[in-house]
């Protein structure tokens, strides 16, 4: 074990070989590999040990004290979410089109339809108009994705929700650490749903956490990460024994998952600060072109605070976008779209419906390009994508 760390650690420290740049690449940056053998000495590797509960409670922390549950993935996060709304056959649940697949699948599983609106222009994210009019008498909740850290319009959204009593679910997979007036996301709706995918800005490989700012929500939370029982008030000696009481599924990651993300937990103002870095150097070095009009960047709205997840390039069309694509993939950078609209997919026509057209998020999706972003990528490497963006973008 000694030897993997140190050999590990080499390599984060190594700098990345030009012209072979990967869109991500995990890293380690403190104690996460003491942490696993700190959890095997502890000699519990199911869940709900000491770390997941220092995960849950540093979690809680940065999202305002909302209560906080690691879960396996942010999948299970959204799912888990979706039993809490009580979703039923024939309820709906309004979302943007432009999101992973888990955000839909999430209500589609209880039998509810996904209502697809656009997107906003500006922010890629839910268009807080579009999300007003679509509202219907079988509308139970409003799912927001905080579209690359960013997070949504969720004044507005919260003020539709609250004018025809739906729940507010903030996808927030992409956005821990990110801000709204100066409110973390995770505490900006009645639940939110968070990501440690290995892209993610903190990671443990695979790995979510479900927030929740409402407390009448937590004990049936519990209960349905832990497969339905009461197994949570049973360990904390409220009840003498626990039973099957609801619905609900195996949510829990194991304690090796938590130990990894605890180490990266630690780390979590410096990964932000690291990717936020990378986020302005790409922005100063492709300002000059967005003035221009050759290329679209991402901006964040009035009051929002981004935590550097992700930075994007808007090209002039989808043949300029796989013509780029292809140019940085053949200089040995990988810079991939993103998602492809939920609408128009085989699944999305089958259960859901889309709210009139959504012109906005089919231009999106047909023009985005993501950069490399993680912690490991150097500021020479950043120039090096920058320089071969440029030569590609200023020829063509």
């Amino acid at each position: 074990m000694t030897l993997l760390r140190q050999g590990l650690h080499q390599m984060d420290k190594c700098a990345l070989p030009m012209r072979n740049i990967p869109f991500n690449k995990p890293s380690i940056v403190g104690c996460e590999l003491d942490n696993l053998l700190k959890a095997v000495d502890l000699g519990q590797l199911s869940g709900d040990g000491k770390f997941t509960r220092e995960c849950n409670r540093r979690i809680s922390e940065m999202t305002g004290g909302a209560t906080a549950l690691i879960t396996h993935s942010c999948t299970a996060a959204l799912e888990m979410a979706a039993l809490l709304c009580d979703l039923a056959p024939g309820d709906e649940v309004i979302m943007p089109s432009f999101t992973f697949v888990s955000t839909a699948n999430a209500v589609a599983l209880r039998g509810a339809v996904p209502v697809f609106v656009d997107i906003d222009r500006a922010t890629l994210n839910i268009s807080p108009e579009a999300a007003a009019r679509a509202v219907t008498a079988r509308t139970k909740a409003i799912f927001a994705v905080h579209y690359a850290g960013f997070p949504a319009a969720m004044d507005r959204l919260a003020e539709t929700a609250r004018d025809h009593g739906l729940l507010l679910v903030e996808d927030a997979a992409q956005a821990l650490g990110s801000t709204l007036n100066g409110r973390p996301a995770g505490s900006l709706g009645d639940m939110a749903a968070f990501s440690f995918h290995e892209t993610k800005n903190i990671i443990s490989g695979e790995g979510g956490a479900l927030t929740l700012t409402r407390p009448e929500l937590v004990e049936r939370a519990e209960i349905i990460r832990e497969k339905g029982t009461n197994r949570s008030r049973f360990l904390r000696g409220q009840v003498d024994k626990y039973t099957w009481v609801d619905l609900g599924s195996s949510m829990l990651p194991g304690e090796l998952i938590a130990a990894f993300l605890a180490g990266q937990l630690d780390h979590a103002d410096a990964i932000r600060d690291r990717r936020l870095a990378i986020f302005d150097r790409y922005a100063t070095g492709f300002a000059d072109l967005e003035d221009a009009g050759r290329v679209g960047l991402p901006h964040a709205a009035q009051g929002v605070t981004g935590n550097g997840h992700m930075f994007y390039l808007l090209l002039r069309d989808i043949d300029d976008r796989d013509a780029f694509i292809a140019h940085m993939r053949n200089a040995g950078i990988v810079t991939p779209f993103h998602y492809v609209p939920l609408h128009s997919a085989p699944a999305g026509l089958r259960y859901g419906r889309a709210d009139g057209a959504l012109p906005v998020t089919d231009d999106i999706s047909a023009r985005l390009a993501r950069l490399p972003m993680f912690w490991a990528l150097e500021d020479s490497a950043v120039d090096e994508i920058i320089a071969t963006a440029r030569t590609w973008l200023l020829q063509n």
